[in-house]
This record gives C-alpha cells, structure tokens and sequence, in this order.
C-alpha cells in the first residue's frame, strides 16, 4: 500500500483551459490526473447534443483536451479519471480509442454507466426546487444520477488506463482514488468525509490557486495569465498538501484555499454527497510553505440514502436581441429603445427580460446614485415554443437600426433551443452503476 499519492486537477469545467492539464502531467509526478468538465448546464447541453446525433452527448473537447495527455499518461505512469463522458460515456470511451490508435498508444479505457435513470422517474416525483412534480415544468427529456465513489471503485480496480464517467459528484472523482490506493471503507464517515474536504478543494482547478479570487489592488495574484493548476499530495491517514507546480503563475494561500472551501456550500455542518454527509466546521488550513497549504479535520455522517438527480426538460426556445448606444443620453435611448420593443412584444412575450447592461444588468436595482452611463447595451431576451416565435424577438430588435431611437449601432440575434434543470432523489438502490471495457 502506498504511503502517499499525488492526484493533480487539470480542469474544473468543461470550458477550462488545455495547457495547465499539460503541465501538469509532465511537470507533476503526478498518480492520478482529474479533468472535472460536468455540471447542471453542461449534462444538460450533452443530452441536447445526444437527442440530435445519438452518437454525440459527450464533452466536445474530449478529443483536444486529451490529445496532448495520452502520450503523457503512457510516458509518466499515472492514471486519468475524468467525467468528459457527460451524457454519453461509452461513445467516449471509443472515441478516445480512436484518437489513441491515431496516436500509436496501446490504451485501455474504462467507461462507467449507470447515471442515466431517466426510465427509473415516472415524472410525478417532486422537483426539490418547486414541490411540484417534475412533468409540471415540461416534457422531460433525460435524468442523471450523481454517482459517487462506490461506481468508480469497479473501474479503478481494472488496469484501465483512463475513466471515463458521466455525472458523478465532483469530490467522488478525488475520493475514489483515494479509497481505491488507501483501502479506506466507504462506512468510515470520518476517513470519508476528510476525503470530501480534498476532493472539493480541488474539483474547481485554477479556482484554488487563484482564479476567481483575485481583485487588483485588494487581492492581487501575480502571473494571472499562466495561472497553474493544484495537485494534492495526500497520506493514508487522510492528512493533505495542496500546492502546484513551481514556476506556474497563480499563488495558493489560506486565503485562496478558505474561499474555495466555502464555495458552492450552504450549509458548511452538513454537505451532501453520494460518499458522505460531510461536516466542514472542524476543518484546519495551515499554510506551511509558499503555496503549500496542509488540510486536516475533515469529518463527517454516513451517505444518505438517496441520490440526488439531474432532471433534463424541454423548455423550448430562447430568442435574444442586443444593440448598443453610446454618447450622451445613452441610458435614455436605450431605455426608449426597451419600452418600444417591450410594447410591440407583450402579447406573445408578457414576461420579456429587457437588461440594460452597464446599468442593472447584474444586480437589477441601481446601486445609489451612479453617473449618466456614456453607453450602454441593450439586451431582450425571452421564452417561446418554437424556433420561429422565439426569433421575433431579435427581429425587433434589429429594426430598431431606422425605427428606434438615435445611435443604436451593433445589433445582433440570436435563437437557441434550451433545456431546462430541476432536480429530486431517488433511493440508491434504484440505480445501478456498470462498467466496460475498451482498448486500443
């Protein structure tokens, strides 16, 4: 049993960049490389993808994102466990075969299902955000579990090279390597719920060394532009070195770790997951070194019994319409300019999101008495059923070139079809993960 391993985070969402994975994986003597790509939107963009080709539903940057890894993965002997599987793991799986034997690599591929429980809801489940029953809010359209690290354990335990997943929580992709070399028991909350700790301070990637943090003149991070990722060097007793690699830009702080610690947690005592109900109050930082920060004390209750659910819906279509005004009066013209298109549209379009941006676009209210903008971009968006509806919206618009107001300049339209999120449980014995193989 190893003493100690290394797990580095070379992405923190699917739109994240290539390059810190890279130096990662060449620079970071690492065991076990994770690419966090998945969320509520981006499953919900794969299943859309997949309802339109049923060969697509995974992250459409699976092939460049892991282009310049494999050769590293077959060079420096560690292992990558990523959810770039999204809605579609096993197309995954076989796509990167593909690349591999473009490559010349000799791979071998693991590819967990199971996430997909869309034939397990009847639709009268409550949604945890209304109360009401999830076919209340649309013809739904896909369903998927948070696996935890309980599905991922079977792969680990194959000589897979890569793991690819569709939704698993965002720790479970730290915890299971830890489990997997430690032998941990996943009925030991307190091993687990540490194990949780690790695994959130780590799943937003740059987040923890500096990106989203910083704010010149208060927060200052030096070399933003070459923000390195994190890699964690963790014990068998749980105990944790978080740090990156030298000559990276960014920097790692009790700050930064605090901040990351925090993020996305209501309820710091009890943090859901399909691993642990973990407990983040005891939790010490202690920085030991330049961007060297040690976690302890992380703990936490036995998983819960449920498993929360990502619930797919069809929501329609989104038409959007901007143009911009500048020079004196700019908020006056576009105010013009929204109260016209807000009047043409209110009988198809009572609830038309008009947002004046570089005024209320953010925060909706004025905050005290802010100068007369010198310009301002106008943006009209709203909910149709069909493609055609929606495009009337950008359509006003753009008549507004010789039927609005003075100066409008820029305008643009857009129309997207859009699939809505809500979520429930559902019992974990009613899900059913699995695992194949695929080589190359």
């Amino acid at each position: 049993m190893n003493d100690t391993i290394r797990i580095g985070c070379g992405a923190g969402f699917s739109g994240d960049r290539l390059e810190p994975a890279v130096v990662l994986a060449a620079q970071g003597h690492l065991d076990f490389l994770v690419l966090e790509c998945l969320a509520e939107r981006t499953i919900a963009l794969a299943q859309k993808r997949k309802r339109h080709d049923p060969a697509q539903g995974y992250d459409p940057l699976l092939e460049r994102r892991l282009r310049p890894l494999l050769p590293l993965l077959k060079q420096k002997k560690f292992r990558i466990i990523t959810n770039m599987g999204a809605a579609h793991p096993v197309a995954a799986a076989e796509r990167v075969c593909a690349l591999a034997r473009e490559l010349g690599l000799s791979l071998t591929v693991a590819a967990v299902t199971g996430d997909d429980v869309f034939a397990q809801l009847s639709g009268a489940e409550a949604a945890l955000e209304t109360g009401q029953p999830l076919h209340a809010s649309g013809p739904l359209i896909s369903a998927n579990a948070y696996l935890g690290t309980d599905a991922l354990l079977p792969a680990l335990a194959t000589d897979a090279d890569l793991i690819l997943t569709g939704r698993v929580a965002d720790p479970s992709l730290f915890v299971a390597p830890l489990v997997h070399t430690f032998g941990w028991s996943l009925d030991d909350p307190e091993r687990i719920g540490q194990a949780t700790v690790i695994g959130h301070l780590m799943e937003c990637a740059g987040q923890l060394t500096g990106g989203y943090f910083a704010d010149p003149g208060k927060k200052d991070i030096p070399d933003f532009d070459r923000l390195g990722h994190p890699f964690v060097d963790v014990a068998a007793d749980g105990t944790a070195l978080f740090s990156k690699v030298p000559g990276t830009g960014g920097r790692l702080t009790l700050r930064t770790a605090k901040e990351q610690l925090l993020y996305e947690v209501m309820d710091p005592g009890r943090y859901f997951t399909p691993d642990v109900i973990a407990d983040f109050t005891h939790v010490r930082l202690e920085e030991v070194g330049p961007d060297r920060i040690k976690a302890s004390g992380g703990r936490g209750q036995a998983r819960p019994d449920t498993l929360k659910v990502s619930v797919g819906y069809d929501a329609g279509f989104i038409g959007e319409g901007e143009i911009s005004y500048a020079g004196a009066n700019a908020l006056g013209r576009a105010q013009l300019a929204g109260e016209t298109i807000r009047r043409r549209l209110a009988a198809d379009f009572p609830d038309l999101h008009i947002d004046y941006i570089g005024h209320t676009s953010v925060h909706r209210t004025v905050l005290g008495h802010p100068p007369d903008p010198y310009e301002i971009r106008l943006r009209v968006a709203g909910q149709a059923t069909t493609a055609a509806q929606a495009a009337l919206i950008g359509e006003e618009v753009e008549a507004l070139y010789t039927n609005g107001p003075a100066g409008g300049g820029g305008a643009r339209k857009y129309v997207r079809e859009v699939v809505g999120i809500v979520s429930t449980l559902l019992p974990r014995a009613q899900v059913h993960p699995s695992v194949t193989l695929h080589h190359a």
